[in-house]
């Protein structure tokens, strides 16, 4: 099974990733969480993509397409994989399109602008290991220190309010046109994000036949 996630920022589409990816025994490909890594350690591609993300910004197409070349190559991918945050622009999809990979199902997530804005405010991650908690539903065990690593949890910058909204007119203008990119090729089946996470994971599987 090859699955796409599609949703604004903050619509869940970690979380989902998450429990489909170890419902379906698939690896998820989140090129966040690639480039978060990237950039903790410093490489070439972590400082070239650090000012994008840091202001709201998309990553250049052409970092995000190499870093998705080398990762679906890799043997866990042979059975079948989940993207979450990818494609993020049609030159992305077309990108994908001309690699020859085949998507089984695009999966969008919808939740209205207060709620994400809601959802991102309330995250708070830990600088040293890069664990994610909330302050209404994942809460630390011990008030703003990591449960991991015991470091004390900071807002990242990209979680700010200003650059939240920033993101969301980012993904309006070059993301939500992938919805009807995929819509046209019959692939395209929308979930409530607003549910409880457990729903909407079931909605998810649902679409996926499981």
């Amino acid at each position: 099974m090859r699955v796409i996630l599609l949703g604004a920022p903050g619509a869940g589409k970690g979380t989902q990733a998450e429990a489909v990816c170890k419902a379906l025994n698939i690896p998820a490909i989140s090129t966040g969480n690639i480039l978060k890594a990237a950039m903790k350690e410093g490489t070439p591609l972590g400082l070239s993509a650090k000012s994008f993300i840091e202001s709201g910004q998309l990553v250049p197409d052409d970092v995000i397409i190499g870093i998705v070349k080398a990762r679906i190559r890799e043997d866990d991918c042979k059975n079948g994989f989940l993207f979450d945050g990818f494609p993020r622009t049609i030159a992305q999809a077309e990108a994908l399109d001309q690699m020859g990979v085949t998507i089984d199902r695009v999966i969008n997530i919808r939740a209205s602008d207060d709620l994400i804005i809601r959802r991102i405010g309330g995250r708070r991650s830990c600088p040293a290991c890069g664990a994610v908690f909330h302050i209404e539903h994942k809460k630390p065990k011990s008030d703003n220190l990591c449960d991991n690593c015991g470091e004390k949890l900071v807002i990242r910058s990209d979680d700010e309010p200003q650059t939240v909204q920033k993101r969301l007119q980012v993904y309006r203008s070059q993301t939500k046109p992938l919805e009807r990119f995929y819509a046209e090729k019959g692939l395209l089946f929308e979930v409530d994000g607003e549910k409880d996470s457990s729903l909407v994971t079931k909605d998810i599987l649902g679409v996926l036949g499981q």
